[in-house]
């Protein structure tokens, strides 16, 4: 998990300092939901054409808990938040171009795809790892990259 990380904050770093201007072109959009205004990050970043969500858990945002019924469930619930940060920001998800999947226990992996590939026919580039603990105890997260087109 902390190679992960690692490198993902490298790949941040690489990429925001070959940026001309970068201070400019990166907006910190605060989240569009009233109880998560003040969390300790953004629910996007973005910066020219590329949307940066923070991940997703499957809580259901109305009710502050995480859904029942297993992977599947979670799973439907996460893309749902993804979709809603999505829309808010004028996009859906056929604009997602990379997802980072981590699930709780990669035997579940057979059960997500299941889920996934309903949401994601135009099959966006993806990292899927397995992590011992995830935030509020989610059996998954998944974080996006989209692209305005």
């Amino acid at each position: 998990m902390k190679c992960y990380f690692s490198i993902l904050s490298i790949f941040i770093l690489m990429f925001f300092s070959s940026c001309e201007n970068s201070k400019s072109n990166v907006v910190f959009h605060p989240s569009h939901e009233p109880n998560r205004a003040n969390a300790p990050f953004s629910d996007v970043v973005e910066t020219e054409n590329l949307l940066f969500l923070t991940g997703q858990i499957g809580k259901d945002h109305k009710t502050g808990q995480l859904v029942s019924g297993g992977i599947n469930a979670e799973t439907k619930q996460v893309i749902k938040n993804i979709k809603a940060v999505l829309e808010y920001h004028d996009l859906s998800l056929d604009h997602v171009v990379k997802c980072t999947v981590i699930l709780k226990d990669i035997d579940d992996l057979k059960d997500f795809n299941w889920v996934y590939t309903t949401y994601f026919p135009n099959k966006p580039a993806r990292t899927t790892f397995e992590a011992s603990d995830l935030a509020g105890g989610a059996s998954i997260e998944i974080d996006v990259i989209a692209a305005k087109k």
